[in-house]
């Protein structure tokens, strides 16, 4: 895991250094504050009637927010940001409708110039999804079953920890924080045996963790109306097995055809051993309505 880690920050590094940004803007210095959302709604309907390929009559919907509100002024830098995002699909065959998407996470950084580009910086991240989440089955009878496994706050994520921040701009950006509290809230009802439930105790609701923490931001034009977002959280924990490294890698790529229908692709790789002893991936792909604010 730490080969893997360390591939994935040198790639960051390289990338901000080699690329060149694309879109310009200037900037206001009358303002303290700018702002800027994106809201996405993709939707897919897909029929089949004596279709000798083969296919299940199905519909799918996403909806998705990206907002960034941070301040700027003199040495003083807060950078924020709101990602929200659910989607469910419900295909001819299954019972239920089963989600595509369900996420909630908020990132502040808070920076106070050092010298050049360092920042003095204090951070925090929390992550949640919105509603219940299953595991599905079949009973003897060959129907299909489910069973609730995770739900609002369960698992909830929170860090937070001092810093240095090397900033660019609000697009290129990365943060080392070597005493990051991490907190894992679940619902004490769901825990397993041998912390089985992300890594909380039978019977208990909190897990703490002390460890470093590293992220990086980069966003960029690659070409005229394509925009890709990379965001990357590195974690270690000192308490426990140091030498495995939670990762959370978020890719997001925005292909506007005018300014409000836009091509999306999120793609998303979380290796928490915790939570499960391998990679969970999660990709969205979609055409759909696209509005900025």
């Amino acid at each position: 895991m730490k080969k893997i880690a360390y591939a994935l920050i040198f790639l960051m590094s390289f990338i901000g250094i080699k690329a060149q940004e694309k879109e310009t803007t200037v900037a206001d210095t009358t303002k303290a504050w700018t702002k800027k959302g994106n809201a996405t709604l993709l939707f897919n309907q897909s029929t089949f009637d004596n279709w000798l390929a083969g296919g299940e009559n199905n519909v799918s919907g996403n909806i998705g927010v990206n907002y960034d509100f941070n301040y700027k002024k003199g040495d003083w830098s807060w950078d924020n940001k709101v990602q929200a995002s659910y989607g469910l699909v419900k295909t001819k065959t299954s019972a239920f409708a089963k989600k595509t998407d369900d996420r909630f996470e908020i990132n502040s950084l808070l920076g106070k110039k050092a010298k050049g580009y360092w920042y003095y910086s204090a951070f925090l991240n929390f992550k949640t999804q919105f509603t219940k989440g299953y595991v599905y089955d079949r009973d003897a009878n060959g129907a299909e079953i489910r069973k609730e496994y995770t739900a609002f706050l369960s698992p909830g994520y929170l860090y937070f920890g001092p810093g240095l921040l090397w900033k660019r701009n609000d697009n290129l950006k990365f943060n080392l924080s070597p005493m990051t509290s991490k907190f894992t809230f679940v619902d004490k009802n769901r825990t397993l045996p041998e912390e089985a439930y992300f890594g909380v105790k039978e019977g208990e609701s909190i897990r703490y963790e002390l460890g470093f923490n590293a992220s990086a931001y980069y966003k960029v034009g690659v070409i005229a109306n394509v925009m890709f977002e990379n965001i990357l959280n590195l974690y270690s924990n000192y308490l426990e097995d140091i030498q495995n490294v939670d990762i959370d890698y978020q890719l997001n790529i925005v292909l506007k055809v005018n300014r409000y229908i836009s091509t999306n692709i999120s793609f998303q790789t979380i290796y928490d051993d915790n939570a499960l002893q391998g990679f969970q991936v999660r990709q969205v792909f979609g055409v759909g309505a696209n509005y900025g604010f």
